[in-house]
Order: C-alpha cells, then sequence, then structure tokens
C-alpha cells in the first residue's frame, strides 16, 4: 500500500475565499450595493412614500383651496368661466394638489435624494435632514418671487396683447393652470443652490465642474424659461431665465462654501 504524502503545514497553499458578488446594506449606508431589482424595488419604495406624502398634504390643503382661489382670483378680476360641467370642480382640486405638493416638498425632495444618493452614512443623512427646512423655504421664497414679481407683468402682457383683436375671456382651467405651474416650477427651480450646497458637502459636485458648464447652464435656463411661461415673448422669458441664472451663480458660490465645509469636518474627523 503507498503512503500517503502530506506538504507541511506551513507550505500548503491557502486557497482564499471567494469574494462576495453584493454586500449586504449596513445599517447606517455604508459600502450599500444594490442589484437591478433592489434598486427598482428602492425607487417602488421611494415613490409610493412620495405619493402618501402628496396625498396627505392635498388632503390638509382641501380647507385652504377655497382662500387660494379667490387670491389666484384677485389679478384677473372677475368670476373664472366654467366651460364644462365638472371645470370647477377639478381646478378646485387643482389647486388642492398645488397646495398639497408645497406641504410635502421636504417629503418628496428627500425621498429623491435619496434614491440618487443611495449608501449615504448617518453623518450625510444628518446634514441632508438638516437641509430640509431651508430647501422647503427657499421653496416658499420661488412660489413668492413668481406670485409677486413674474404673474403680474405676465398677465398684464397677454390680457394687454393686441386689444383691437383679441378679447381676454379666460376660462378657469387655463388660467388656473398656467398660475398653478408658474408657481409650483418656480419655487423648484429656487431649491437647487441648496441641493447644489448638500451635493458639494457630499463630495459629489465641484465649484470648478459647474462654472465650467456655464454654456449648458446658459441653455438649460433658456429650456426652463420656455417650459415654465407660455409665452414666446422674451420680456416673460426674460423675467423666469433671470433669476434661473442667478440661482446657478449662487449655487456655485455655495458649492465652493460647500467643499470648504466639507473639508474642514473631514480634518477633524482624521
Amino acid at each position: 500500500m503507498t503512503p500517503k504524502l502530506r506538504l507541511p503545514r506551513g507550505n500548503r497553499k491557502q486557497i482564499p475565499p471567494p469574494e462576495p458578488t453584493e454586500i449586504e446594506e449596513t445599517g447606517d449606508g455604508d459600502g450599500a450595493r444594490m442589484g437591478l431589482f433592489d434598486h427598482l424595488n428602492e425607487l417602488r419604495v421611494r415613490a409610493f412614500r412620495a405619493v402618501i406624502a402628496l396625498v396627505i398634504g392635498t388632503i390638509a390643503g382641501i380647507p385652504l383651496a377655497t382662500p387660494v382661489l379667490m387670491e389666484l382670483q384677485r389679478p384677473y378680476g372677475r368670476e373664472f368661466t366654467a366651460l364644462g360641467p365638472t371645470d370647477s370642480v377639478v381646478n378646485y382640486f387643482r389647486v388642492a394638489l398645488m397646495i398639497g405638493a408645497i406641504i410635502s416638498i421636504p417629503v418628496t425632495t428627500y425621498q429623491i435624494l435619496m434614491f440618487i444618493l443611495p449608501g449615504l452614512t448617518r453623518k450625510e443623512r444628518r446634514y441632508l435632514l438638516t437641509a430640509l427646512p431651508a430647501i422647503t423655504g427657499l421653496f416658499l421664497i420661488g412660489a413668492a418671487f413668481a406670485w409677486f414679481l413674474l404673474v403680474p407683468p405676465a398677465l398684464g402682457f397677454l390680457e394687454g396683447f393686441q386689444p383691437t383683436i383679441f378679447k381676454p375671456e379666460w376660462t378657469a382651467d387655463l388660467y388656473l393652470s398656467f398660475v398653478t405651474a408658474l408657481i409650483f416650477w418656480m419655487g423648484v427651480a429656487f431649491q437647487t443652490p441648496l441641493v447644489f450646497f448638500v451635493l458639494a458637502v457630499l463630495g459629489i459636485v465641484t465649484a470648478g465642474a459647474l462654472l465650467r458648464q456655464w454654456r449648458i447652464a446658459i441653455v438649460g435656463a433658456a429650456i426652463a424659461a420656455a417650459a415654465i411661461t407660455p409665452t414666446i415673448d422674451p420680456v416673460n422669458m426674460g423675467l423666469v431665465m433671470g433669476p434661473l441664472l442667478a440661482l446657478y451663480g449662487l449655487s456655485i458660490i455655495l458649492v465652493a462654501i460647500g467643499r470648504r465645509f466639507a473639508r474642514i469636518d473631514d480634518g477633524a474627523a482624521a
């Protein structure tokens, strides 16, 4: 019988354990990886939470819809024209939906950022949560800016355009869709500087990168202004495009501050 040969213990070949193909998500988000189906499930969960927040905000906005409608009617100066039997109900809940969207802005913004930026640590999530009240405040400032500074000249231009040819008799649906869209999207635009600041603190964007993309920013502001304002006249587009470019410049300043803040924080942690 042939004796079995045994290698010395020190010369045995060590077989490394197989590398894991997926890293489980830790409690604070460090090193999280997700596959395609995990991302789809994450999107479903985040979207569901945002929708629930919107529904709750809309329910809370129903009692406020009447006074808001009366305020929106003030520049128009007369009762709205409802052509269909359901126009009044639809537009009433359109305003309630806008109020609900404003109320749910903190939850919606948080869910969007958490989906775009998975794997945040507890400290990074704390930064994000701390910025949410300020993001909501900027949204309200943008909505007020649109209502007090953009809507009056826009309505004046539209109502006074070729008065000998056109008689302005706006329906409730067209008037409210124009006004609410302008208010809401300007509010969204005013959030961008602080969102960029949070991204800079997290080390995702830099001021130099934003400066190098100034041409794209101008084109993007022009496209956004054309989408927000239904008119093609340069006056109303300029009223929207100017603040958008100013917000982009403010974003660059806040990103530079955010990167310095992140370096100071990293040095203190080290």
